[in-house]
């Protein structure tokens, strides 16, 4: 995937001046999105069917299993995610590919003229470049995810998608979606339409499960029943309208990813008359599925290889307190290992982002916690502001270091073998595997 990621892109000029097209780079509304799509002769509306996905945590997991599914099972799927990680490119796949240098460039600078200098915040012109690109390449299906929030997100202006899902919700973006978790809901629920099926995830806050429970309630959205249970042979049952199996556990690890390919099960449950997945591509997806950055094994490139015989890698672009918690959850299970290594911690995080909230489950199992900044992120915490962060949260032995390559030679210096998890930061994620090549 980042095969060139070192290299510039053509794109990229264009991107830049996207950016400075609005004086803020969140400002939730629709009107401007609208406004832009209908100078681009409403793409929104000429779509395949489309997915709808919102949610705290999971959402891009989620996605990743449907994609996997779908693609196993033959069908050609167009993908919108945010953020990337190393490339814009990421963003949008197009039948399959990642779209290409050239056509991203042609797409971005169409949306820009047609934009004519009016005020756009820099993700909603380029959600606009994805529909207008998912309009005119021929697909079976549009998997569309949310950048912020649902109601006001800019992904929000498909008017009738085949079926919507919303993910575990947690605490994320306060200034902008609310600080409880009703307000928060209530955001991530406004995806939802009148008559179009919702996969709704277990949410294990009650307040944000009635929430979206009220608000399908409210306009007429049917749930799609289902249900997900951990099997003593480490896979897990899915139960749902359409199927009913016993499975093996996802390639992607984590007993939360069961969940996540409960959920996007579901949504396949919703398509079933229009897009039918057999129990063999649905076998297929499970092993294949790849979803970069979530509890992610380095196993190749610089960084991997500068670590001693023994030693594992791991990556994880986790910010939030329930992120904190599935690798707690994680790391426990890691400690159970018969021959577990102890766990050492590489973090880094915006300033924007709860960072205890985040550290304190972690605080238990780390023997090591070195804290780096991120480059080019100007809203990161410094490496001393992020030590400070985890020796409130609990840690013991936090130190700063210059960057992720310096906190790997501390760490195989004098010690013996580790697994060491770097997290805190999709930004971070992407620096790392941008550098790991």
């Amino acid at each position: 995937m980042w095969e060139n990621a070192l290299l510039p892109d053509r794109a990229d000029p264009v991107l830049e001046r996207l950016r400075h097209l609005h004086p803020k780079i969140i400002d939730l509304s629709l009107g401007r999105t609208v406004r832009l799509l209908a100078a681009l002769g409403h793409p929104e509306r000429r779509l395949p069917p489309v997915v709808h996905v919102a949610g705290t945590n999971g959402k891009g997991s989620t996605l990743a299993f449907l994609r996997a599914f779908l693609e196993a099972a033959g069908y050609r799927v167009h993908v919108y995610t945010s953020p990337h990680l190393v490339r814009f490119h990421e963003r949008i796949r197009l039948a399959g590919t990642l779209i290409s240098d050239d056509q991203l460039t042609a797409l971005l600078e169409e949306c820009e003229g047609a934009n004519n200098g009016e005020p756009i915040t820099y993700f909603e012109i380029t959600t606009a470049a994805a529909l207008l690109a998912f309009a005119r390449e021929p697909a079976d299906v549009v998997l569309l995810e949310t950048g912020l929030g649902g109601r006001l997100d800019a992904t929000n202006v498909v008017e009738r998608p085949a079926v919507t899902a919303i993910t575990r919700i947690s605490y994320d973006h306060l200034s902008y979606l609310g600080d409880t978790l009703t307000a928060i809901a209530g955001e991530k629920a406004g995806i939802m339409k009148p008559g179009v099926p919702v996969v709704l995830a277990p949410q294990p806050a009650a307040e944000a499960a009635h929430t979206l429970l009220r608000h399908a309630t409210k306009i007429g959205a049917p749930l799609v029943p289902w249900g997900v249970k951990r099997l003593k042979n480490g896979g897990f049952r899915f139960d749902g309208r359409a199927r009913a199996l016993d499975l093996p556990a996802p390639a992607l690890l984590g007993g939360h990813q069961m969940i996540n390919a409960g959920t996007a099960l579901a949504c396949l449950d919703a398509l079933a008359k229009s897009l039918p997945v057999t129990n063999e591509a649905v076998l297929q997806g499970l092993a294949t599925v790849n979803w970069p950055g979530r509890l992610q094994r380095l196993t190749h490139g610089p960084l991997s290889q500068c670590l001693p015989p023994g030693w594992e890698l791991w990556l994880d672009g986790g910010h939030n307190d329930s992120a904190g918690e599935v690798l707690a959850t994680q790391a426990a299970t890691w400690a159970t290992e018969p021959a577990g290594l102890p766990l050492a911690i590489v973090f880094g995080m915006l300033g924007t982002k709860a960072a205890g909230d985040f550290l304190a489950p972690l605080a238990r199992y780390a023997e090591h916690l070195l804290a780096v900044p991120i480059p080019g992120e100007a809203a990161a915490l410094t490496a001393h502001e992020a030590a400070s962060a985890a020796s409130a949260a609990g840690f013991n032995c936090a130190h700063p270091v210059d960057s992720p390559e310096a906190a790997l030679k501390m760490l195989t210096t004098n010690s013996r073998p580790h697994r060491i998890l770097i997290c805190g930061s999709l930004y971070l994620c992407g620096s790392v595997l941008a550098q790991n090549g």
